[in-house]
């Protein structure tokens, strides 16, 4: 029986082909992932343009119903929204109404994906961060001060210039970005995005600057795992998994 230690449901934005791979490539032996994609209108441009990206946030959390409920229909043991903006569009404390509603429609404890970053970032200590976005700049900002908001002190910050769409993005600009975002008394760098290819270079990332690495997709695993019950150790993608 597939995910006979644990049943893993995860809610992906329609244009995001990062969140499966590298969910996929991470999962450990006995837990299943099974996906539904939101609903928004067509982009206007690149699914992972900048333009509209704030109405496709909107939309994504408005068009849950269905998705969710048909994710529901596998039992998870957990439902995550891999969808980091849309915590920072909601804001540090206007986000439990919308956990609520997918814990009900999915029929299992559900998890935000900025939650599952607040959550590693505790879990090591960290309380002084190095931000990479991939975002335009209305979201970085709104991503900087949510973080700020939870109680974290951004030492190191820097936006991925030229990004015509984060879908096309690969996993050298990932690694520059972390290199760029970070500080000297950083004491993680957070890389934020589902949508950024990240798990590949979180390694070798962490192996130069010398501290950890949190990247959207490994921490939303990472928390999922432990929502389920499942302590697995994963090497290769980072001490949040490595030492899990």
């Amino acid at each position: 029986m597939f995910g006979w230690r644990a049943r893993i449901g995860v809610l992906v934005p329609p244009g995001n082909p990062t969140v499966e791979p590298e969910l996929y490539r991470m999962a450990p032996d006995g837990v299943s992932l099974h996906f539904a994609r939101m609903q928004a209108p067509p982009a206007e441009g690149p699914a992972g343009g900048a333009a509209g990206m704030e109405e496709r946030t909107r939309a994504y959390r408005e068009g849950l119903d269905g998705p969710a409920q048909a994710l529901g229909q596998v039992r998870p043991a957990v439902v995550v929204l891999a969808h980091t903006a849309s915590s920072y569009a909601l804001g540090v404390g206007q986000e439990q109404p919308l956990v609520d509603r997918l814990a009900k429609l999915g029929g299992a404890p559900a998890l935000l994906a900025a939650h599952a970053v607040r959550d590693a970032l505790q879990h090591l200590g960290v309380s002084r961060l190095a931000l990479g976005t991939p975002y335009p700049e209305s979201i970085s900002r709104q991503g900087r001060a949510y973080w700020e908001a939870s109680g974290f002190r951004i030492v190191g910050y820097h936006r991925l210039a030229d990004v015509v769409d984060i879908y096309a993005e690969s996993e050298e600009r990932a690694y520059q970005l972390g290199r760029l975002a970070d500080a000297p008394d950083a004491q993680a760098v957070l890389l934020s995005g589902t949508g950024l290819p990240t798990v590949a270079v979180l390694e070798t990332l962490e192996r130069d600057l010398g501290k950890p690495v949190i990247s959207s997709n490994q921490a939303c695993l990472w928390r999922a795992l432990r929502l389920a019950g499942v302590r697995a150790t994963v090497p290769g993608f980072g001490r949040l998994l490595r030492e899990a």
